[in-house]
């Protein structure tokens, strides 16, 4: 890509700046609330299962070209206000060599799974020169997507850690929690590592032109506020940290996660994403001078249209509160979804009246 001055590229920056994403991440106020889906990129669209058709989904993240378009395929259909990256959040630790792979039907699988220090020390820390990819898929993308936003994201320590030591998804994380709590100078070791590692990847992103930024921590709702405010907290500050001195708005989200919250909040968001349990007026009343994403059920799409816009009036209403609101499902958009019934929905959330 060439980086002769490009004379289009101020007026797209003022563009940005002005996005009602960017507004309402920043706490100020909105010509309209602000809408954008997790797992918009992919899942239900057919133009998605196209490009993807025998393309497995760690290789598909490496081609710079395929994450432009799948990225860009949900902003043509939705008109959505800010544009996700298409990735993974294991990829990082594929970029820098660990044996893993994305097995559909199942998830991240770990040949090798991290028991000792020794297996901490194998990991390397994460560089540009390890996702060269990511930095050419980001630039293109900022160059189509003009005045809307792209967020950048990386998976949070806990999350990841538990399918290193897990070797894969697991419903109780029962091997994390022992290495947590029976051996912590791994555990912290391990954290630091993939702390480091996810603040590298969001580097690379800003640098390259994302807006945004949001920390993933699935798995976070398996764990008591005690343990993740002393066990899990300090390395995702960390990871927050690092992306706040980077100019950009930090998003922090996480399953479960109602009993968290506040403890999110503090680690360093500037919004805190709401999963779907969570009422969000209870949500906004927790997390303090922040903004709130979320977090209509994913599955009120599949109601008829005007119980679902009755449903997202009353999210967006309680999100009039919050510091600043951008409406969002309360986890990712279910692989079934009629895109249709995702077209409606934005619709309705861009034309709600906020006066």
């Amino acid at each position: 890509m060439s980086t002769s001055p490009n004379p289009e590229r101020p007026a797209a920056d003022e563009r940005l700046r002005d996005s009602a994403f960017l507004r309402a991440a920043r706490g100020e106020p909105v010509p309209h609330t602000p809408v954008w889906y997790m797992r918009q990129a992919g899942r239900s669209l057919p133009e998605y299962l196209r490009v993807r058709q025998g393309v497995g989904m760690l290789e598909s993240c490496m081609d710079p070209e395929l994450v432009v378009e799948i990225t860009m395929q949900p902003v043509r259909r939705y008109g959505v206000d800010a544009a996700i990256f298409f990735s993974d959040i294991v990829l990082p630790l594929k970029a820098v060599g660990v044996d893993l792979d994305i097995k559909a039907g199942v998830g991240p699988v770990v040949e090798n799974p991290v028991r000792t220090l020794d297996d901490v020390a194998a990991i390397p820390d994460l560089t540009p020169d390890h996702v060269p990819f990511i930095t050419e898929a980001v630039r293109s993308l900022v160059a189509e997507l003009g005045g809307t936003p792209l967020i950048g994201f990386a998976g949070a320590p806990f999350t990841v850690a538990s399918y290193l030591v897990e070797g894969g998804p697991s419903k109780e994380h029962a091997k994390t929690k022992a290495m947590m709590f029976g051996a912590p100078d791994v555990w912290d070791a391990l954290m630091r590592k993939i702390a480091g590692i996810a603040a590298a990847y969001l580097e690379v992103q800003v640098a390259a032109g994302a807006s945004a930024v949001q920390l993933f921590d699935s798995w976070a709702g398996a764990l008591t506020p005690r343990d993740y405010r002393d066990h899990v907290m300090p390395h995702s500050a960390g990871v927050l940290e690092r992306a706040g001195a980077l100019g950009v708005p930090r998003i922090h989200f996480g399953v479960g996660t109602g009993s968290l919250l506040e403890l999110m909040g503090e680690a360093g968001a500037d919004v805190v994403g709401v999963d779907w349990r969570t009422p969000l007026a209870d949500a906004v009343s927790r997390v303090g001078h922040r903004g709130v994403q979320g977090n209509l059920d994913p599955t009120l799409v599949f109601a008829p249209t005007e119980v679902m816009t009755a449903r997202a009036a009353e999210v967006i209403e309680a999100g009039r509160a919050a510091r600043g609101h951008i409406f969002n499902l309360g986890h990712g958009v279910i692989p079934s979804t009629d895109p249709a019934a995702l077209e409606r929905l934005t619709e309705f959330v861009q034309s709600y009246p906020l006066d």
